[in-house]
């Protein structure tokens, strides 16, 4: 009887173990076995919601479009160095916009642990970032040649165009000198030459003289400023709908964001105003810019209404939203990723001929106002 007695004991001993191990083994098990949320966490305050579409609008159109309005209509008598900080202010933003608002929420939403399948064998945030970039890069380069190339005259054509107006060039030197942002030479030898310029200088003096006949004729990279400049748009609208769909169904967190994404958006639309208002636009679409900064301001607005229309079903945590916000923060980020170190660093800063020749001070004050864009974009991540 004690024999079966202490046996019984060795086996509830036994079995209390292994209950005790397999519920270890559970807790310790990765979420993919319970899958991904198939809820929100929206907890009400729809008062507050509503106001945020209306003060999202008004910072968004603030950020985006007066800058438009304020370069169109010099009455305002905004200064200049206005315009400076906002621009190089704004190229920060949208640096620290693509790696901290974008390429790291998509890493994030990409390898989920509730995700099965093959988004989880791969780095494919990364890798969706740079097959976007090497796309970019190719769009913008047959753009250029195009509109450089398929527009403009050959090498040859353009010295002997040259010759035949030389004369009536040293007639107008002057007169397009005075056009110009910085000092030119005006001083031509007997071809008509600037002395000391090379191909790339004579070709720049040939464009600029064609402008001057034609006012109304687009520069010769306007279809290369062009696909940047929707480029640069499509980035920044695609992450700013899934900025405001996450704030109609954010939980407790709600406060928190709601303030961070007023800053979020107005910066990230200064940092698109400022471009669309440096942008040369011909007259035919002098309306374009407002449009397009219109686009921006009405689009995390709208996402966060159709995000309260939706909140009973919409659940970011599941797993076709993970993917499909991944994704798209992938490629937003390639974006501007692209536009912020290409366009907005080195063309502004080692290939623009006005930063080469301005002073060392107004070259260090842009790059800390830039620097100071980045940094407070990027200390907005913290929250949002």
């Amino acid at each position: 009887m004690a024999g079966q007695e202490e046996l019984a004991r060795m086996v509830v001993r036994q079995a209390t173990t292994a209950v005790a191990s397999a519920a270890t083994a559970i807790a310790s098990t990765p979420s993919v076995s319970q899958g991904c949320p198939s809820e929100n966490d929206y907890n009400g305050q729809i008062g507050a919601r509503v106001s945020a579409i209306f003060v999202i609008l008004i910072g968004s159109l603030f950020g985006a479009v007066f800058p438009v309005f304020a370069q169109k209509n010099q009455g305002l008598k905004v200064p200049q160095w206005a315009f400076f900080i906002a621009k190089y202010f704004g190229s920060g933003v949208i640096i620290a916009t693509a790696f901290i608002h974008l390429l790291a929420p998509a890493c994030d939403a990409l390898t989920d642990p509730c995700l099965t399948g093959p988004i989880t064998e791969y780095d494919w945030a990364e890798g969706i970032a740079l097959m976007t970039i090497f796309v970019l890069f190719f769009t913008e380069l047959m753009a250029m040649r195009y509109s450089t190339f398929g527009h403009a005259h050959d090498h040859d054509d353009s010295h002997s165009h040259h010759s035949s107006l030389s004369n009536h060039s040293h007639h107008n030197n002057l007169s397009i000198a005075a056009t110009l942002p910085l000092p030119v030479r005006t001083t031509s030898d007997a071809s008509g030459h600037t002395p000391g310029n090379d191909h790339l200088g004579h070709s720049r003096e040939h464009i600029d003289h064609d402008l001057e006949l034609n006012k109304d004729k687009p520069a010769k990279d306007f279809a290369a400023q062009m696909t940047a400049i929707f480029i640069l748009e499509f980035g920044v609208i695609f992450h700013s709908i899934f900025v405001g769909l996450t704030l109609a169904v954010s939980g407790s967190e709600f406060a928190t964001l709601y303030v961070v994404l007023v800053f979020h958006q107005t910066f990230e639309g200064l940092g698109l105003g400022s471009r669309l208002a440096a942008t040369p636009w011909p007259k035919s679409r002098k309306n374009t810019p407002y449009w397009m900064g219109l686009a921006f301001a009405f689009s995390t607005p709208v996402a966060l209404a159709v995000g309260l229309g939706v909140r009973n079903s919409y659940a970011p945590g599941s797993q076709t939203s993970l993917i499909v916000n991944g994704v798209f923060d992938s490629i937003s980020a390639g974006i501007l990723i692209y536009t912020g170190l290409v366009e907005l660093m080195a063309h502004e800063f080692m290939f623009s001929e006005v930063m080469r020749k301005a002073r060392l001070r107004v070259v260090l004050s842009a790059f800390g106002v830039m620097c100071l864009g980045a940094g407070l974009m990027a200390m907005l991540g913290k929250w949002a």
